[in-house]
């Protein structure tokens, strides 16, 4: 298919263009040039947009396609008139309608992260990223009791990626605690977690998977063996079972599907939107 380029065009930061976008665009087997253009708030950036837009229509003999955020109907019109793309308005898509259906006016805000300093929701969620940083891979125990989701698995399963997702997306208190050699001889879990027997979701992986993974932060080593990935991940997974854990295998799935699932099965009380 012929090149075509996408822009993404926002008087903030852009990113529910580009998740809109993206996840219509994954329909399509195409070759596209992705290309953000965050913060257009002025009349001026709304003219440079147009140039770079017409730019690469010109570039490109094809029509660029053009997901746009703009709550400012200035900048908005200075795009819709003078760029030569598809545009794809989600204010006109989806805004405008909803507001004759509810019989509201929306308060046309820049963006999820407006008025920052101001949203309790904000402020929530820099709490749980914090929080999910300062309790991963068991670095503490204090105050594991308000986690509202606490990750297990072997090392490089996919618990810390996840445990920021959550807290980013979702604004969830994610802890992560790996599951070591000293825990399967035990074969118990470690003390700390069997208070939290209902926040907590195992992680597990193919053992081939996971040696590939562990080559590549420690090449060659007794750690990353698939011997040694075999056993740990056989002994995570008994343990697992043992202890009435709800678990997944992380091995062909991407981070958003993870937590879905963990979302669906926990359905913890606080999700921040």
């Amino acid at each position: 298919m012929p090149n075509r380029t996408v822009f993404f065009v926002s008087d903030g930061t852009g990113i529910t263009a580009e998740t809109f976008g993206n996840a219509i665009l994954a329909q399509f087997e195409a070759n596209l040039h992705r290309v953000r253009l965050p913060f257009t708030d002025s009349i001026d950036k709304a003219h440079q947009a147009v140039r770079q837009i017409n730019h690469a229509s010109s570039v490109d003999n094809n029509r660029p396609i053009v997901f746009t955020t703009l709550a400012n109907e200035d900048v908005l019109n200075v795009i819709s008139d003078g760029c030569q793309g598809m545009l794809m308005d989600m204010f006109s898509t989806f805004v405008h309608p909803l507001e004759k259906e509810l019989n509201l006016k929306s308060n046309h805000r820049i963006g999820r992260f407006s008025d920052s300093s101001q949203s309790e929701e904000y402020q929530s969620r820099i709490a749980a990223i914090n929080f999910s940083l300062e309790h991963d891979d068991g670095q503490s125990n204090r105050d594991l009791e308000s986690s509202d989701v606490i990750l297990i698995g072997v090392s490089r399963s996919g618990k810390t990626p996840t445990s920021l997702y959550l807290a980013m997306q979702y604004g969830l208190k994610a802890s992560n605690y790996p599951l070591i050699p000293e825990d399967f001889e035990r074969q118990h879990l470690p003390p700390a977690l069997k208070a939290q027997h209902k926040k907590l979701f195992g992680l597990t992986i193919k053992p081939e998977r996971l040696s590939e993974i562990r080559h590549e932060r420690r090449p060659n080593s007794q750690y990353a063996s698939l011997e040694n990935c075999q056993l740990e991940v056989r002994e995570a997974e008994a343990m697992m079972r043992r202890s009435g854990i709800r678990w997944l295998s992380t091995t062909t799935k991407s981070i958003e599907e993870i937590s879905t699932t963990i979302l669906q099965e926990l359905h913890p009380e606080r999700l921040t939107y």
